[in-house]
């Protein structure tokens, strides 16, 4: 897959079958248009093309607006390139290309940059300056500058009831069984592994203090999570806490760690980590050795859930 970082980066060697949007998750709603791009690219000699946006959109139009994202750019270019897509446009997103108007972009970028011979679109896809053109400006633009244009219907979208914004609200609620469902594979974060105050030793049970430097990637709420991992080129089960560990009276927010079966010095290591199951909301103890009754069940729980799995 090549990557583009601008559309004026894009340099095209043939026509393109196009698709737009964020693509936040990559989740299986999103699996079944990018599916159909692969399929008409492939079938008639064209090559596949994704335009999507970083800052997301919704953080320029909207101000102040955060908006915590499912993937970093790195996660959806892995996604995107695994699933075969041809060419992946990441356009900076900003206040000047939301002003360009509906037939300038169709115009300028879908025809003579793209040089489109087919856009597949959502059926609710608006665009232009303001949002102002739906699907049936397109199908004109189409007709007018010799493009096709399939939309992607309300029935086929309702019968994944698949999106990204289902997808976070199910995250921030904890429950990993949906979130990992709808994305067809396990959600994720990496991170560096850091130097912490090393409390988890002196009890028994040593972390990894993970760094994640994405500040728009979407963290897991607080509490004890069942997590798979990978560092250097090993998968490792373990147990997950995020939040501020109140027992030791902490002020910030940390994501650590305990690693099953594994002691070694990993600092300023890369650790990917899959979010499995969540296990209970963090709390405070009246003391270390309740604390350390409480991490040995979670330890518990974690091994019980893998033995009962195909993890």
């Amino acid at each position: 897959m090549k990557t583009f970082h601008s559309i004026n980066d894009y340099i095209p060697t043939t026509k393109s079958i196009v698709t737009i949007g964020t693509f936040d998750g990559v989740h299986l709603g999103h699996k079944k248009i990018l599916e159909k791009v692969i399929h008409n690219a492939s079938t008639s000699s064209c090559e596949s093309l994704i335009l999507t946006f970083f800052p997301h959109p919704r953080m320029i139009l909207q101000d102040l607006t955060v908006v915590k994202l499912l993937n970093t750019v790195e996660e959806k270019s892995e996604l995107l390139e695994n699933l075969g897509i041809d060419n992946l446009i990441i356009h900076p997103f900003d206040y000047e290309f939301s002003r360009l108007t509906a037939e300038d972009f169709v115009k300028t970028i879908l025809v003579d940059k793209f040089k489109v011979q087919k856009i597949i679109i959502g059926h609710d896809h608006r665009f232009g300056r303001n949002r102002t053109a739906d699907i049936n400006d397109l199908i004109q633009f189409g007709k007018e500058f010799g493009f096709e244009v399939e939309q992607i219907t309300a029935e086929e979208i309702n019968d994944i009831a698949i999106s990204s914004t289902k997808i976070r609200t199910a995250i921030q609620e904890g429950n990993f069984t949906i979130a990992n469902n709808y994305l067809g594979y396990n959600y994720s974060f990496s991170g560096n592994i850091v130097k912490g105050q090393q409390l988890g030793r002196t009890i028994g049970f040593p972390t990894a203090n993970i760094v994640v430097e994405d500040s728009h990637k979407l963290i897991p709420k607080n509490g004890v999570y069942v997590v798979k991992t990978f560092l250097n080129n090993v998968i490792y089960h373990g147990v997950m806490n995020i939040g501020t560990r109140p027992t030791v009276d902490g002020e910030n927010q940390t994501i650590e760690v305990h690693l099953f079966d594994f002691n070694d010095d990993i600092y300023n290591k890369k650790i990917k980590v899959e979010v499995l199951e969540f296990i209970r909301n963090e709390q405070k103890f009246e003391s270390f050795d309740a604390l350390k009754i409480q991490i040995q069940k979670d330890k518990e729980t974690a091994i019980d859930y893998f033995k009962n799995s195909s993890f």
